[in-house]
């Protein structure tokens, strides 16, 4: 624990100290993203390794560990670490056969909380043509974007335009909570913000009643970890877009109801009424806006269509979904969970993460996260990125995740399963892929178009 109280800037916001306090060694709370590189020598992965640990000690972010403070009472602070050792996150593994197998294993372990709570580990491939590499960051050091942004100042430098600086926010005096002008506005805003609050959970305790997931997504957990990926066509979403109508996202989380569908049918679990409850986390930030630090996190949440039996009933089930959510908006509705955080102060954190953490399953049955990447070719030495696969947190009591990224004109699916739970869950990467497939040729028909090898 920290001697004094930390500066304000550097305490971590609510959400932070949540995942920081959810956080177990059976159910880590850290993101990971596997990228692939195609290997120029024998010695890839090693200059990979090399540079990974040089850069990093010139990334601010990637220095800060997280720390307790004896006030505000429960709260944390991200302090730099003044004799930083970058061998103790980078590592270079001996060669292996299969990135995804090394992948699980790696994520099933926590990050050590007395250091800077991320990893990378180069993986150099059995064959010698590739290598790749799995970065670790704790959610509470960064969301997705911030991930992005870390992650990318440890690859080779690319040439951006120069970004405009973000106004700063506007100081407040310490004595402006005193100032009894200030009372009206103080008394108003906590009125909204409870009537916010009574409103989510409102919505949370309605988006569980008639639920029917399945005992695929909500099985016991055992804290081991698997991880797979799919790669897709990103002019095949397009092409289904825009004979349906919506948006690429719309399409990708249908695909993935429809993937469900089709996994649990091969498995030979009943998929018939089928409806998890589905969590799409929005990001509540602000391009170029002055914000505090931190997670800036809501989300939608959708019942999954996977008892329908027609693909694009599915898809237009989801689009329709999705845009009762953009109507209301990210700050309300079951989906808007995450913002109760900001109610709770940091000793409610201290107390109450192991509760939240276990109330997950009560919330939503799967995670279907999407994760931004740019679309310039990006490498590391000098080897090209070929495939990125991210990876969300497993939260307690749920089986399985979700995240999807797009790059380089192809969709990147990354799953993470329990284990155990789930052994069989390249065979629902490959129900992405074959109900993608499924939807194009549905599309096609639909609309008269013509596609694959007799194309006109």
């Amino acid at each position: 624990m920290t001697s004094s109280s930390a500066q304000s800037s550097d305490l971590l916001v609510p959400l932070d100290l949540a995942f920081w306090n959810m956080e177990t060694a059976e159910h880590p709370m850290h993101l990971g993203a596997l990228g692939v590189f195609e290997a120029d020598g024998p010695d890839a992965a090693d200059r990979a390794a090399e540079l990974l640990a040089a850069r990093a000690t010139a990334v601010p972010g990637l220095r800060m560990r997280i720390r307790s403070v004896l006030l505000p009472v429960g709260g944390a602070t991200r302090v730099p670490v003044s004799a930083f050792d970058p061998l103790e996150h980078v590592r270079l593994a001996a060669p292996v056969a299969d990135f995804h197998a090394e992948a699980g294993k790696l994520m099933a372990r926590r990050l050590d909380r007395d250091l800077p709570p991320w990893e990378a580990h180069v993986l150099p491939g059995a064959d010698g043509t590739s290598f790749a590499v799995l970065f670790k960051f704790h959610h509470a050091l960064a969301d997705g974007l911030r991930a992005l942004t870390l992650g990318a100042a440890l690859l080779d430098p690319v040439d951006l335009p120069p970004s405009r600086p973000r106004p700063q926010a506007p100081a407040v005096p310490p004595w402006a909570a005193l100032d009894p002008r200030t009372l009206p506005g103080r008394v108003r805003g906590t009125v909204a913000e409870l009537g916010q609050a009574l409103g989510i959970g409102t919505s949370v305790a309605r988006a569980a009643l008639g639920v029917r997931s399945c005992a695929a997504l909500t099985a016991a957990a055992t804290g081991t970890r698997r991880t797979a990926g799919a790669v897709l066509d990103l002019d095949d979403v397009h092409q289904v877009r825009k004979a349906v109508g919506g948006t690429v996202n719309d399409v990708l989380i249908a695909v993935v109801a429809g993937a469900l569908r089709r996994w649990l049918d091969e498995r030979g679990d009943c998929s018939e009424g089928v409806e998890p409850r589905a969590l799409i986390p929005v990001s509540r930030r602000r391009p170029r806006s002055a914000q505090p630090p931190g997670n800036r996190l809501s989300g939608y949440l959708v019942r999954l269509p996977v008892g329908d039996e027609e693909p694009l009933v599915r898809l237009r089930g989801v689009r329709a979904a999705m845009d009762r959510n953009k109507d209301a908006g990210p700050e309300r509705g079951a989906g808007a969970v995450a913002l109760l955080a900001e109610h709770l102060p940091p000793l409610g954190h201290l107390i109450g993460g192991p509760v939240v953490a276990q109330a997950a399953r009560l919330l939503f049955d799967i995670l279907v996260t999407s994760v931004p990447l740019p679309g310039i070719g990006l490498r590391l030495g000098g080897c090209r990125l070929t495939e990125v696969y991210p990876f969300a947190p497993l939260a307690r009591g749920q089986s399985l995740a979700v995240a999807v990224s797009t790059y380089r004109g192809r969709v990147h699916y990354g799953l993470i399963a329990d284990a155990t739970a789930v052994p069989d869950l390249e065979l629902l990467a490959r129900s992405l892929r074959d109900e993608l497939d499924g939807l194009v040729a549905v599309c096609a028909r639909e609309t008269g178009l013509v596609t694959g090898a007799g194309a006109t």
